[in-house]
């Protein structure tokens, strides 16, 4: 590794010290090299945070990445190489420039391999391929010309206040995409932090008597997790905004485990369930024809996708917008839909939380039907119905003016945006009203396996 970078003792990861030596451990047992795992996570989420540059996070790793990995195929890499090769410098200008290609042709050569090409060493001419012969330049060719997409930014709105812990949503995630034992890609937290508390389990009269955390994967616009894979296994899809893993090139370093501050990576331990090895190629293979769905092959990192055969309309167009654990929530805490539309779920649910409670709910009660109606039709009513319907709704459902995003400190930009109660700093999981067990799942990947993921502690 460099000697450029300064001894870091401090703790860095929001998962806490115990988890970072789990981390490091967990390195250890790979064939790749441990130490810079754990730096690059950290400087990863300094770089999120604004805390460095990207031009300084490239240079300080890329040496050590080349050395380690036989290529650098980071994003931020192609954008840095392609910028500079446009000034005559780094390691492509230089390449084009020995092979005789003069600058002005170094700029026609840097625009048609575009800012997410692999343009790195000579990746880009297909000198670097990934454990399957894939082609792991190529594996970015959706990144160019991001401007042209389409707009859309896949996300969730989730209600904490009306979540009841039923965990149907995790039975139908794994219904879905059939993962193995305990990696659950959708987590539901019943927990205690100190200020507010969940009852015992033998003593409640209502499961919403509970404070909850639902975790999916977060999405990141600026996902640490991508920025530090060598391959572009973990990456973002310029359609949707998704982020995913292209199980086909992922090599299984586990450094996106690290970096992510979410604890929502998951290492593929086993060969993957029947079921998963049995599910029709529209269900695992993306709009792209690449392998981002189901569970992996043994070796692979996975995680929570967002559901892409549903967004790229492979499940029929009636589905492209929704999700398996959305449709499966009774109370509707969970919504899902495009972040940057306003006419979208989330957006929606957002723009007037109580009556999209209300909506979710559809009461029975003549007047709290009336003052629904009443407020989707504004501009038939007086402003003192307005006002009783308002009143009412709100004494009924509450505002949902609690909102917060996991970790904003971090600057990841979560497209996941959550109402209600924000764990506390001391936040510790407690059992909730339904186990695991119960519904046929695992809530801890370390009870099914001698050594794996880390447990996510809030």
């Amino acid at each position: 590794m460099s000697d450029d970078r300064p001894d870091r003792d401090d703790p860095f990861h929001p998962l806490g010290e115990a988890a970072e030596e789990d981390f490091e451990r967990m390195l250890e047992e790979t064939e790749y090299d441990a130490e810079l795992g754990m730096e690059m996570a950290r400087d990863a989420l300094r770089l999120t945070k604004g805390e460095i540059g990207e031009e300084e996070f490239y240079d300080r790793y890329h040496e050590d990445v080349i050395e380690e990995f036989g290529e650098d195929e980071r994003p931020m890499a192609a954008e840095i190489e392609a910028a500079r090769a446009e000034d005559g410098e780094g390691a492509v200008s230089e390449a084009l420039s020995t092979l005789g290609v003069g600058s002005e042709s170094r700029r026609d050569v840097m625009k048609k391999m575009g800012a997410g090409a692999g343009v790195v060493g000579l990746g880009a001419f297909g000198a670097s391929q990934g454990p399957d012969g894939t082609d792991p330049a190529a594996a970015q060719d959706e990144q160019e010309d991001a401007e042209d997409g389409d707009g859309v930014q896949w996300g969730m709105t989730l209600d904490l206040e009306t979540c009841d812990g039923c965990l149907s949503c995790v039975v139908a995630c794994n219904a879905e995409h059939n993962w193995n034992e305990g990696a659950n890609w959708m987590y539901i937290l019943a927990y205690d932090d100190g200020i507010v508390e969940s009852p015992d389990t033998d003593e409640f009269d209502d499961f919403r008597e509970f404070n909850y955390l639902i975790r999916p994967c977060q999405h990141c616009t600026d996902a640490p997790c991508e920025k530090v894979c060598p391959t572009t296994a973990r990456h973002t899809r310029d359609e949707g905004g998704l982020v995913l893993t292209d199980y086909d090139v992922c090599i299984g370093c586990r450094y996106c485990q690290v970096a992510c501050p979410y604890g929502v990576n998951y290492f593929q331990w086993e060969d993957p369930p029947e079921e998963a090895q049995e599910m029709d190629d529209d269900m695992i293979y993306d709009q792209r024809d690449r392998w981002v769905s189901g569970a992996g092959p043994r070796g692979v990192m996975e995680k929570c996708i967002f559901d892409p055969a549903r967004q790229d309309g492979q499940m029929g167009e009636d589905m492209v917008g929704t999700t398996a654990c959305e449709d499966a929530c009774p109370p509707g805490a969970i919504q899902f839909g495009d972040m940057n539309d306003p006419e979208s779920d989330p957006q929606q649910y957002l723009e007037d939380t109580a009556l999209a409670r209300a909506l979710e709910h559809d009461p029975e009660e003549e007047d709290l039907q009336e003052a629904i109606e009443i407020l989707q039709d504004e501009d038939d009513a007086d402003e003192e119905e307005l006002e009783e319907a308002r009143t009412l709704i709100e004494s009924e459902y509450g505002t949902g003016d609690s909102r917060f995003r996991l970790l904003e400190e971090y600057n990841t930009n979560p497209n996941v945006m959550y109402i209600g109660n924000e764990p506390g700093p001391h936040a510790e999981q407690v059992e909730g009203p339904v186990a695991y067990d119960d519904v046929g799942m695992v809530d801890n990947r370390k009870n099914v396996l001698d050594e794996g993921t880390v447990g996510f502690d809030l």
